[in-house]
């Protein structure tokens, strides 16, 4: 198995643990979608207790990569996010958290 099959399969695992019901081809082109990464112990995961890194996922994701403008609604999904997860996970995986914010705001076509 590759190392990209493991890591979604590990992502399906987690939503599972969740109870989060995923579109299996839309989890596997976000993860692709996340490069290189999803193979870093540290870049694979969002530390949602830093605001310099959920900062960044706004800037870099939600505006650079979903095309959103900026405003309190991109806060509020994040927390929405952040919530689906619990405070206690340690296992917030980038390609998940992506995952999330993209069903959020319907934009499962940009990984089209």
């Amino acid at each position: 198995m590759s190392k990209f099959q493991e890591a979604v399969d590990k992502y399906k695992s987690e939503f599972d643990k969740l109870g989060v019901k995923y579109d299996a081809s839309l989890l596997e082109k976000v993860a692709k979608a996340c490069g290189p990464s999803i193979y870093n112990a540290d870049a694979s995961k969002v530390s949602t207790s830093d605001q310099s890194e959920l900062d960044t996922v706004k800037k870099n994701f939600l505006v650079g990569k979903l095309g959103l403008s900026d405003g309190p609604e991109l806060d509020k999904a994040i927390d929405k996010v952040k919530d689906t997860f619990g405070s206690s996970n340690p296992n917030k995986f980038r390609a998940m958290f992506y995952y999330l914010l993209a069903k959020e705001f319907n934009k499962e076509s940009v990984f089209n």
